[in-house]
């Protein structure tokens, strides 16, 4: 019980995660749902993986950036459900101080990763729709790489700086983290010192990173729709917006939540806190389930390879 302990003390060595506060009794009815879309994620994503490598014909720029995207939900939803499920099965509430800054790093590195990949992508169909001609000149597959490379290392050293100011801060009040894994400002927030450092660095990434790639993205789709619309026929313009349409689909469900997440960080005092917790929870789990089901259903070539995978087996 000591470890529960909100009296003062010098850097735990552990801290205590609550899982969903308020619904307690209820964390293994909650599990289900978890357990069953941590699944979905995997089998989907893997399937995404699969089918882009054994199919020659899908080789392409989009679909190394959508495979880019399948492995960053795998690690993102990898991140934070095994911790959280081992809380709903077992109480097993503590967590390591430096496997929790590990944690937060590897949450937001692979949050803005996924950004970057967004941009990516809206900028090879850009490419594809408005300069076709030089589509496979511009995105070659060393190019390919190369942004796919540079996106990580983004990521990486954005966040890098969470984890070292959330080390150096005193903690003395308590261990205790309302939710089921180690976000950045929920982490930093139990300090006992002045984290005015550590909470604009985050609104800093907020505006200036994550605000700059929607805004990379929304010009670049604006230009797409310029040169949809100046197609001739309607069939035309409809087969053209088909192929920005799923992406289109994975990006708003990945940036309305998220603006919705943090609105309510800001301004939802009065949001219940198990509602609040839940909410971000979903918003972190929804998207790898989500995408790989997107792709299936609305990508013709993955969608046309789904039996022919399933009469193999």
């Amino acid at each position: 019980m000591s470890d529960y302990s909100t009296n003062n003390f010098t850097n735990p060595s552990t801290f205590i995660l609550l899982g969903i506060p308020g619904l307690e009794t209820a964390h293994v009815w909650l599990s289900i749902p978890f357990c069953t879309m941590y699944a979905m994620a995997i089998l989907g994503n893997f399937t995404i993986l699969f089918i882009v490598k054994t199919e020659p014909s899908l080789h392409e720029p989009m679909y190394y950036f959508i495979c880019m995207l399948a492995i960053t939900d795998l690690v993102l939803c990898t991140s934070i459900l095994p911790k959280a499920l081992t809380i709903f099965w077992f109480n097993s509430r503590e967590i390591d101080f430096s496997a929790c800054l590990t944690q937060m790093f590897f949450i937001h590195c692979f949050l803005t990763t996924e950004s970057g990949i967004f941009v990516a992508m809206a900028f090879d169909r850009y490419v594809a729709i408005c300069d076709p001609l030089r589509h496979s000149t511009i995105l070659t597959n060393c190019m390919v790489a190369k942004t796919g490379l540079a996106i990580v290392l983004r990521g990486a050293v954005i966040v890098l700086p969470y984890p070292f100011l959330a080390r150096q801060w005193p903690y003395c009040r308590t261990n205790i983290i309302p939710e089921p894994y180690c976000a950045h400002i929920a982490v930093v927030n139990l300090a006992c010192a002045d984290i005015r450092v550590s909470s604009y660095y985050g609104l800093f990434v907020l505006l200036c990173v994550l605000g700059l790639d929607v805004i990379f993205i929304a010009l670049s789709y604006t230009w797409i729709l310029r040169a949809i619309f100046r197609l001739p026929t309607k069939d035309a313009r409809l087969k053209t917006f088909g192929t920005c349409g799923t992406h289109l689909c994975v990006i708003l469900a990945f940036y309305i939540p998220g603006l919705f997440i943090s609105l309510m960080n800001r301004f939802g005092q009065n949001v219940a806190l198990h509602f609040h917790v839940l909410i971000s929870n979903l918003y972190l789990l929804m998207p790898p389930m989500l995408n790989p089901i997107i792709y299936g259903v609305r990508t013709k070539q993955i969608r046309n390879r789904l039996p022919r995978i399933f009469a193999q087996k």
